[in-house]
């Protein structure tokens, strides 16, 4: 089933731009701007300088329109880094709406006793219903709350959650009785014991984690937020300090330009993107249908050591198909494939359906159409695990090896050296072998196997190339899974695995340091999927699941786990990325400034002032307004995120020091030499 990924809203689409604007101002509150130490900084002397400008313009001391202007400069500032987090909130706000249609006050019928499930049912709205009560839900009717299936089977279209129009098959028991509210029964029955009080419910819990109401600064964000404050800090105390040296050396430095100096040399640049892009993380996940109960999980998935993998519907498809027919001495290729699909007509298993299609595709061989008189038919069933057909004188029978074998009345050690070593070779090589029989006489053997997924080698690939290493979790014995994961590519394997022995191998990979990810969808798994650093946990999956993890497919498809961790990894990079250009771009305004600043006083700096901008007020201006700009210029990149690509630390830093660096240091002296020009043409300072 291919997942379905919702389209993205535009970057400059016009209902986000514009409620993005109203948002910028609105988050002037100093209350909110607390959080932000570089920005709420930057308010604060942006009110200054306005005070300057206030008192400028009635002493009349023929400056006011110099401060007006950097005041004014200030606070685009502010309001364009208000601006992108407004933007990365309001793509969230979109999905969130888009979420919030599916939950609607649905009519229930709720059992009057819920312990007796045949009684009398009540209507009632789905607000009404609580924790605990049970619901019937028929074909054509829409589950009105989350809950869990304790009676019956239902095909359920749950594209008005995931957007995937292909039903799925949801039943009592099991990993698939989880059902969700706002999805609609499209066939047969189902009676669900509802899991969710109101307010409560998954798509509640979703729309509040999509609006970002509940996201959280992350560790990464907390140190990244400390590093700001310092050199903040920093920046401040050197400001400060050149007052007294200039009226020493006899500069004439104002009240507002120190403070423009101040905003131009801090860390604003990231500072002001910083949340943009943690929101962004997340709305990037919910793009992929993948809902992350905090930005905590995303970052670190980008940081992930090690991925543990179910083999059966990740690495595999999950069905074993019959791959090829190994006749013994004397019979033909095609004469046992002739038999296997004569005795695998009544065989409905998808494995039997495989060797159908694997006998009518590549040998083009077409179903016999017996006289039913004079047929019998031998159905596949659980307890046989045989099938066959009784016709023109002939039992055709297919089956598991040992199954065969009793029918046959004859043992293994019995039976022809050339059948014995195609069987052992198909289970040395990890697949399962079947025997097909005509009457006493044994054919050959039909190799049944596990398909690994086309490209899943090529992913692994690049996991590894990122430093992660992957481990298939399987229940197999230790020779199938050593077989399977050498043809898929991964680092490891965990054999016969049981969930103790998940949440011991996590235990033991986090005490080294690593940080371990993985998914699941059933109860068994919900201990692994707590104690991983990054949990996904299937829609599809039982509630125990959903709870533990801190990431919910929508999709329910395990392979999704790759690109959560690309997600994460590219999260991480663009905040690399742009800290990296913000402090190169400071370092190269305080070398572009301070030279214009005092060149008079010290003729000697004439050495360094390269850009020869028009005077001290030009520099200070044309840095303030590019300041401004430059925050507006990187919201696109801070919400579509730099270019993933998987390489080494040591690349990376290499690609970040080179382009962004080198770019944070080159740009700030055209940019603002370029605008010097545009303020002597027009005589603005």
């Amino acid at each position: 089933m291919s997942s379905h990924k919702p389209q993205p809203q535009s970057l400059f689409d016009a209902r986000i731009i514009g409620a993005a604007a109203v948002d910028a101002v609105r988050k002037l509150d100093p209350r909110a701007l607390a959080k932000n130490p570089v920005i709420f900084v930057t308010e604060v002397v942006s009110a200054v300088v306005t005070l300057l400008f206030i008192r400028d313009l009635v002493t009349h001391n023929g400056v006011a329109a110099f401060s007006g202007q950097i005041a004014a400069w200030l606070w685009f500032t502010v309001l364009f880094a208000n601006f992108a987090e407004a933007v990365a909130e309001g793509r969230g706000k979109a999905q969130a709406d888009a979420l919030r249609r599916t939950r609607t006050d649905t009519p229930a019928r709720r059992y009057v006793d819920p312990e007796s499930l045949a009684g009398p049912v009540e209507r009632v709205g789905a607000l009404d219903l609580r924790l605990g009560d049970v619901i019937l839900v028929e074909a054509g009717e829409i589950i009105p709350s989350d809950g869990d299936i304790i009676e019956g089977v239902a095909s359920v279209n749950e594209s008005a959650i995931t957007g995937e129009s292909a039903p799925v098959i949801r039943e009592a028991g099991g990993d698939r009785s989880a059902v969700t509210g706002g999805t609609t029964v499209l066939s047969d029955f189902i009676k669900v014991k509802i899991t969710a009080s109101p307010g409560s419910t998954f798509i509640d819990r979703m729309i509040a984690l999509v609006e970002g109401a509940e996201r959280q600064k992350t560790p990464n964000e907390l140190a990244l937020s400390i590093l700001l404050s310092g050199l903040t800090l920093i920046f401040l105390i050197v400001c400060v300090t050149l007052w007294p040296i200039a009226k020493y050396s006899g500069t004439e430095l104002s009240a507002t330009v120190l403070i423009a100096l101040l905003v131009c040399l801090i860390p604003t640049t990231i500072g002001g993107l910083l949340s943009a892009i943690g929101i962004a993380g997340m709305d990037r996940l919910i793009r992929f249908n993948v809902i992350a109960t905090s930005g905590r999980s995303v970052e670190a998935a980008g940081d992930v050591d090690t991925l543990l993998l179910d083999k059966t519907g990740t690495i595999t498809f999950g069905n074993r198909m019959a791959t090829e027919f190994l006749p013994v001495r004397s019979v033909t290729t095609e004469d046992l494939a002739a038999a296997a699909l004569a005795s695998s007509l009544a065989d409905e298993t998808p494995e039997g359906r495989s060797i159908v299609a694997l006998a009518k595709g590549d040998y083009r061989l077409a179903e016999p159409t017996p006289d039913p008189a004079h047929t019998n038919i031998i159905p596949f069933t659980a307890q046989t695990r045989i099938s066959g057909v009784d016709i023109a004188g002939r039992s055709l029978r297919k089956g598991a090896i040992d199954s065969i074998l009793r029918y046959l009345k004859t043992t293994l050690d019995k039976t022809p050296l050339e059948f014995r070593h195609e069987v052992e070779r198909v289970a040395l090589s990890g697949g399962t072998p079947l025997a097909v029989c005509d009457g006493g006489r044994l054919l050959g053997v039909v190799h049944l196997k596990d398909v690994v997924k086309p490209r899943i080698k090529e992913r692994f690939a690049a996991l590894r190339a990122m430093g992660i290493r992957t481990v298939m979790v399987t229940g197999d014995n230790p020779t199938t899974a050593a077989a399977i994961a050498s043809e898929a590519g991964v680092d490891d394997f965990l054999a016969e695995a049981t969930p103790e022995d998940k949440l011991v191998f996590i235990r033991k990979e986090q005490s080294g340091g690593r940080l371990i990810a993985m998914c699941g969808d059933g109860t068994n798994d919900a201990p692994a999927l707590a104690q991983a650093d990054v949990g996904v946990a299937m829609q599809t999956g039982t509630q125990a699941a959903r709870e533990a993890g801190n990431m919910v497919d929508l999709d329910s498809n395990p392979t999704k786990l790759i690109e959560i961790v690309e997600i994460g990894k590219q999260l991480l990079m663009t905040r690399g990325s742009l800290t990296t250009f913000s402090i190169a771009n400071d370092v190269a305004k305080y070398f572009a400034i301070l030279p214009a600043m005092f060149v008079t006083t010290y003729p000697a700096l004439a050495a360094i002032n390269v850009m020869r901008l028009a005077s001290s007020q030009s520099a200070i201006l044309s840095a303030v307004i590019f300041n401004a700009l430059i925050i507006i210029a990187l919201i696109p990149l801070a919400l579509k995120g730099v270019a993933y690509r998987p390489i080494g630390a040591a690349a990376l830093l290499r690609r970040n020091l080179l382009i962004y660096g080198l770019g944070g240091l080159i740009l700030p002296f055209i940019g603002i030499k370029a605008i010097d020009l545009v303020v002597a043409v027009l005589h603005l300072a």
